[in-house]
């Protein structure tokens, strides 16, 4: 059976096709490439629980990650607030995928953070793991997010990702799958988020491009 290789676990999520994206339209994931898993942060200040859902309440999901996959986001205080509510509703997107893949989230919660194209592709992208028999594991990082807002309800988002320490795992055996770090461990991001009626940033299109130069080390 094939199983996701290391890489996007974002995002791992994360990603268009089969890109660690796990949204919207285009992306790196090419016909018979295998899913690829992820996670990260660094830049800026770093979230002070990385596995712990900073939005949880009466109207953001509780989203709970597995104690062996962390995923850090730097840079969450641009100093205006509409910004920073953009950057906390996409790093959650990102979470949300990952924890449904992992089991530690109702499948419900995509639905939370995504919509349209977006939603498709990160169900999609969920689906890819369960035939694999595989789930995620390990770091991922992302970092150089940078937003920018187009009136009072719409939004763009381009981020890296560090994927270099974020692999699949098999559900059966636990068997994880590593690989060695290359270019293509980094992702770049490219993302549009719009804001709903109950004031949720909800990722509506992503396009990924792995091994981007903007993102390498």
């Amino acid at each position: 059976m094939n199983r996701p290789t290391p890489l996007a676990m974002t995002a791992l999520a994360v990603a268009a096709g089969l890109s660690l994206a796990a949204c919207g339209t285009g992306g790196t994931g090419e016909e018979g490439e295998k899913p690829i898993a992820g996670a990260g942060q660094e830049e800026g200040e770093k979230s002070a629980s990385p596995t712990a859902s900073p939005e949880a309440g009466p109207d953001r999901p509780k989203i709970d990650l597995p104690a062996d996959l962390t995923m850090t986001f730097e840079g969450g205080k641009s100093g205006d607030a509409v910004k920073d509510a953009v950057l906390a509703d996409s790093a959650e997107r990102m979470r949300a995928v990952n924890a449904v893949i992992a089991g530690t989230a109702p499948e419900g919660v995509l639905g939370h953070y995504n919509t349209g194209k977006a939603l498709e592709a990160a169900a999609s992208w969920v689906g890819e793991f369960e035939k694999a028999g595989a789930t995620v594991t390990g770091k991922v990082r992302y970092y150089d997010r940078e937003v920018t807002l187009d009136g009072k309800k719409a939004a763009t988002l381009s981020f890296c990702a560090d994927e270099s320490h974020g692999y699949s795992k098999d559900t059966e055996t636990g068997k994880v799958s590593k690989t060695p770090v290359s270019k293509n461990s980094y992702v770049f991001y490219n993302s549009r988020l719009e804001r709903n009626d109950a004031g949720t940033w909800q990722t509506t299109q992503i396009v990924s491009t792995r091994g981007a130069g903007q993102c390498q080390p």
